[in-house]
């Protein structure tokens, strides 16, 4: 539990970091763009990797139930991951699906992180995905009161439904299926589907 513990401490303290634009303007001043970079990089993939290795930690050791989830959240969770690929694919470059929901990586991270709080009620379970949806939760906080946020924003209100938008929810849906059927099973250990 520990190890996952601090793996989200050192994974989302660190992504925490760039929410304070003072804070992070000091660790640049003081270690460069580059020595801050590598920093941030070294931390976000020790904690990234400590995290993983410690959910699996927690799930070999067992399970501690906090909670038991109906069997109806492990579908409602499959259908709330759908637009999370999607959102993956949008990307940052101006479309229709970046002017509406403006940040769609962190709304990709609160989707996940509700369906996998919703679909699983173990300890480890809750502290992972809790953590990654109280981080996404005060990171678009913290993003959309930037001012150079506010300007992109106001520049995309009058894009049009067009190409990238159709790319988008093409490559998400089919990424969406290759994870779903192939990928969850066999980088998590977990199929999406299951019986009972």
């Amino acid at each position: 539990m520990l190890v996952l513990i601090l793996g989200l401490v050192l994974f989302l303290g660190m992504h925490a970091v760039t929410m304070k634009r003072d804070r992070r303007a000091r660790l640049i001043e003081r270690f460069g763009a580059g020595g801050y970079r590598g920093l941030y990089s070294a931390v976000s993939i020790l904690g990234f990797g400590l995290l993983i290795y410690g959910y699996g930690l927690q799930r070999a050791a067992g399970y501690t139930v906090v909670w038991e989830p109906p069997v109806w959240t492990r579908h409602l969770a499959l259908l709330l991951n759908l637009p999370i690929f999607i959102l993956l694919a949008v990307g940052r470059r101006p479309s229709w699906l970046l002017a509406r929901v403006k940040h769609p990586m962190l709304l990709a991270v609160k989707i996940w992180a509700t369906a996998h709080l919703l679909a699983n009620g173990d300890l480890g379970s809750l502290l992972l995905f809790g953590g990654f949806l109280a981080w996404a939760v005060m990171a678009r906080i913290s993003v959309k009161r930037r001012p150079e946020e506010i300007a992109r924003a106001a520049a995309m209100t009058n894009v049009a439904f067009g190409r990238r938008d159709v790319i988008a929810i093409v490559a998400g849906l089919a990424l969406y299926v290759v994870f779903a059927l192939w990928l969850h099973p066999l980088l998590i250990g977990v199929p999406v589907i299951t019986r009972g």
